[in-house]
């Protein structure tokens, strides 16, 4: 600290009316917007720190960390000269202002910080012509729950001025303490930058057992493995912890560096965007292989040959071998959770442990109450996101992590796991189709108009042929979802239909993006016969869409001719 103590300014500024936090204390628009838009990153910040409570406030410690897309540095200055002169005592933030969301989770909760701020926009494009976000977690390390949000929100709405402290500058290189002198304030505020790795590391020592992934991974009869950081926040995760501490070969890890624009492409860990690692995968060279998105809390796996497996899939399977993990065998297994769109396929792993399975909305927002009162143990959504109650969010390197000690406990390549797995549950064929960047207008009477219809009393019972498939209603509901620990009732978060043999569509509106709208539609059919396990997802499920598209109308309606994301 030298110098005059720096000053803290108030900023009169008018509120925007499009700051609502789409989920979990999340916004996320377009890049120009927040770069060009007078006070539209300070406004919304200053709504995230308004929303503590000020005895709260004062003197705590915060998270902040960022995926490293186009705007990042700027939007972290702006984040701490804000924090300094509302009153937070100290920052902790990744060096270069690098945290992937697992690792802000982790240290929120190894510190008992007040909460953290992670500016991503999770799988979307970055660059001036992409997307950036703002995402705040709260004190258990979790995703803000829907009551935060609204406050956010609502004082978003009546905002008249936010408080900065625009002389201060930090290096977010240097690792270590900084301290600044403030105007009316009797404590120093203090940064500290950290490594982004070493905590989230330290945790991951504690849950696996290193010493078998290693043996996995090096020697004579090695697994080869390829790990796709897609030049987003992952790079120095997968090179300090799979290549340095696991042993795997430095050339196993690709597009580690991040990158503001992600190299140009969609950081989003799936086969419509991860070609690169699904082409090396099918040369057969390699036995493993993962992707993550830009900010590290979803992932692909894919077996050799490109072999790939469903989120749906990883999650049952992971369910079904916690054995295989040091921590599972120590904490036990209380309960599962799956959002309500993903497949069924965990509920038949449940029911033969014997453990309870907790269906919630989208949003891992809803898995954090569960775990927190010690219900659930595992969780994960369709999205590619899986996790454990180690955290209070999804975590790609985690899952990864899950799917190399399974491998070296059970001998066995990604597709005979997968295949040993459908021999014993039965096959669950699951498709998602996106209907994106459509009118606001256009999904409010589409969706209201379905609900309209599949809700009457009539519809029970109704029978679509397709080709020589007949499927029989049996249920229908818009689904909502009664927290069993607070009792919250959360309504309208999709609707389902679910025909006599178990096959499942659901329609559901996305609230991920706040510019343009996106209707999802999931299809979910059963086969347990294993003689009927090497079909195309989409050839089996093609009556169920086609069902789906007569009573919904969304090509017409629309004037799509097809869904622009296939999962």
């Amino acid at each position: 600290m030298e110098g005059s103590p720096i000053p803290v300014l108030t900023v009169p500024t008018a509120p925007y009316e499009d700051q609502r936090p789409a989920g979990g204390g999340g916004l996320r628009r377009p890049t120009g917007l927040f770069e060009g838009q007078r006070n539209y990153l300070p406004n919304f910040i200053q709504s995230v720190l308004s929303s503590i409570d000020l005895r709260d406030r004062q003197g705590c410690t915060m998270v902040v960390g960022s995926d490293g897309r186009y705007f990042s540095r700027t939007a972290t200055e702006i984040v701490v000269q804000m924090a300094a002169a509302n009153g937070i005592g100290r920052l902790i933030i990744g060096q270069n202002g690098i945290l992937s969301t697992p690792a802000v989770s982790c240290i929120i909760r190894k510190i008992k910080a007040a909460g953290g701020i992670i500016l991503t926009a999770s799988h979307c494009p970055g660059g001036p012509g992409g997307e950036f976000g703002v995402k705040f977690n709260v004190a258990n390390g979790g995703p803000a729950p829907d009551v935060v949000s609204d406050k956010i929100y609502q004082i978003s709405k009546t905002i008249e001025e936010y408080a900065i402290c625009p002389d201060l500058r930090i290096d977010l290189s240097r690792l270590g303490r900084q301290e600044f002198d403030l105007e009316n304030k009797f404590k120093p505020f203090r940064v500290e930058i950290v490594d982004p790795v070493d905590i989230y590391l330290n945790l991951l020592r504690t849950i696996f057992d290193f010493n078998a992934i290693k043996s996995l991974l090096t020697g004579p009869g090695q697994l080869k493995i390829r790990v796709d950081a897609m030049h987003g926040v992952m790079g120095p995760y997968v090179r300090k912890v799979l290549c340095d501490e696991l042993g795997a070969p430095a050339n196993s890890a690709i597009n580690c560096v991040p990158l503001e624009d992600f190299g140009g492409q969609h950081p989003d860990p799936n086969l419509t965007y991860a070609t690169t690692l699904l082409e090396a995968m099918k040369g057969g060279e390699y036995g493993f292989g993962a992707a993550f998105d830009a900010d590290g809390d979803r992932y692909m796996i894919l077996g050799q040959n490109g072999f790939f497996v469903s989120p749906s899939d990883s999650l049952a399977i992971i369910a079904a071998n916690l054995s295989c993990i040091p921590y599972f065998r120590q904490m036990g297994v209380r309960g599962f959770g799956r959002s309500m769109p993903t497949s069924t396929a965990l509920d038949r792993v449940a029911k033969s442990m014997k453990v309870p399975v907790y269906e919630t909305p989208a949003g891992w927002r809803f898995f954090s109450n569960l775990m927190d009162s010690g219900r659930c143990s595992l969780c994960g959504e369709e999205s590619f996101g899986t996790g454990s109650d180690h955290l209070r969010e999804k975590d790609g390197l985690w899952a990864v992590l899950v799917w190399l000690s399974i491998i070296a406990a059970r001998k066995q390549s990604v597709e005979e796991i997968v295949r040993d797995h459908w021999a014993k549950f039965g096959r669950h064929y699951y498709c998602r189709f996106d209907y994106e960047g459509l009118e606001p207008k256009t999904t409010y009477y589409i969706m209201r108009d379905l609900e309209a219809l599949v809700t009457d009393k009539s519809f029970i019972g109704q029978q679509f042929a397709v080709g020589s498939h007949v499927y029989t209603v049996a249920k229908t509901d818009s689904f909502e979802y009664v927290d069993p620990v607070d009792g919250t009732v959360t309504k309208k978060q999709g609707l389902r239909i679910i025909f006599s043999d178990a096959s499942r569509l659901i329609f559901r509106l996305s609230s991920s993006s706040g510019v343009r709208a996106t209707i999802r539609l999931y299809a979910e059919s059963y086969e347990r016969d294993p003689s009927g396990h090497d079909q195309e997802p989409q050839a089996v499920l093609s009556p169920l869409i086609a069902i789906a598209l007569k009573i919904s109308q969304i090509h017409e309606r629309t004037g799509r001719r097809g869904p622009t994301v296939i999962t």
